[in-house]
């Protein structure tokens, strides 16, 4: 018989609220005094600019827009740890979208500005049980505002990367609920309790097919801070690189997260 499928954890929706909107208010207050030249410049996302990078991050809220508009299915049938693995397949959409909107906004300030007013409007008005036709089947509005915390940190660590000096700050809770979503979706993706993955102080995780750790130390442990966690599940950075930088400590013969990872793009 197999095993169970692992279920999300609980997610309180006012705070998943709040962290998205500050993560993303501090979004647009660093980039509203960049540079022509700055917007021009790469991002280390492939062939996409700054300003592209900028729209998308405005694409992650209005997504609620384009999902609302869609009739509402009659059922649940996603699931939300099978949204990371989804969206993989969507990449070329999403970059033609953020190219669109970002040629057809001159002004990304004032795009932004009303995006974030339009999301706020919307969780004032719909209920967090509202389902939405997602790439990972119909998940409740609530949860796929979970998933909204991924793309806002995920991406402000794009800008910071891409423009010397921008040092965005990265809203604690955000990256909290970041975190916990993608080490959940690693222990649904290789489900067992032979490692355990921590990611101080927000995620403990059991993961990996074998012997079971009940007591003690655990015979293998994976340690990293939770930026290194998301560069690592959105494959930002790369296992080996990571583990010979320090920025992982792995240690025992299942330690090795390599064939996991990248949970997403």
């Amino acid at each position: 018989m197999p095993p169970a499928k692992k279920r999300a954890r609980s997610y309180d929706p006012v705070r998943t609220r709040t962290a998205v909107l500050a993560q993303f208010a501090a979004v647009r207050s660093a980039v509203r005094g960049l540079t022509p030249e700055q917007l021009a410049g790469p991002t280390r996302l492939g062939d996409w600019t700054v300003r592209e990078l900028i729209a998308h991050i405005g694409a992650a809220l209005s997504a609620v827009d384009r999902l609302l508009a869609e009739p509402e299915p009659a059922r649940q049938d996603g699931q939300l740890l099978d949204w990371p693995s989804a969206i993989v397949a969507d990449a070329d959409a999403i970059a033609a979208t953020a190219r669109a909107v970002a040629a057809g906004h001159p002004d990304l300030d004032a795009h932004l500005a009303d995006v974030e007013e339009r999301f706020t409007a919307h969780l004032d008005t719909h209920p967090g049980t509202r389902l939405l036709p997602t790439s990972a089947g119909a998940l409740p509005l609530a949860d796929y505002l979970v998933t909204r915390t991924v793309e806002l940190v995920v991406h402000t660590d794009d800008l910071n990367a891409a423009v010397p000096g921008l040092d965005i700050s990265h809203d604690r809770r955000a990256v909290a609920t970041a975190t916990r979503l993608l080490a959940d979706a690693l222990a649904a993706k290789a489900p067992g309790g032979s490692t355990e993955v921590r990611i101080p102080p927000h995620a403990v995780v059991q993961c990996v097919a074998g012997p079971r750790h009940t007591r003690g130390t655990p015979p293998n442990v994976v340690e990293t801070d939770p930026l290194t966690w998301l560069r690592l599940a959105t494959g930002r950075t790369g296992w080996p690189e990571a583990v010979a930088a320090g920025a992982v400590r792995a240690s025992g013969e299942r330690a090795d997260l390599a064939p996991y990872l990248p949970l997403t793009g």
